[in-house]
């Protein structure tokens, strides 16, 4: 998994900009179903977003994020306010949507 340019995190961001959130990180952090509903979440759709309920602090945001995106193996394209936004290309080539410049 090669790491992502700015230009290209800046273009899936605003991919998802009309998105709504996938799954929601609430008071128990980061649980295995979690994990396995943004696991889900981008099989299904290669990008989506996941909103942080009761972690209001930036380090925290920031360590569970940066959590969330190894447990999945996918890229951190963007934490932006309380919305993260998660990106892996799936793995089937014929089922590729989002072609990133």
């Amino acid at each position: 998994m090669k790491e992502l340019k700015g230009s290209q995190r800046k273009y899936l961001r605003g991919l998802a900009h009309g998105l709504n959130p996938a799954a929601f990180v609430g008071q128990k952090g980061l649980t295995d179903a979690l994990v396995s509903e943004v696991n889900q979440g981008l099989d299904a759709a290669e990008l989506i977003k996941v909103k942080f309920v009761d972690n209001k602090e930036k380090e925290t945001k920031t360590a569970l994020a940066q959590e969330i995106a190894q447990r999945t193996q996918s890229h951190l394209a963007g934490l932006i306010g309380h919305v993260a936004i998660y990106y892996r290309e799936h793995r089937e080539s014929e089922k590729r949507t989002i072609r990133i410049p």
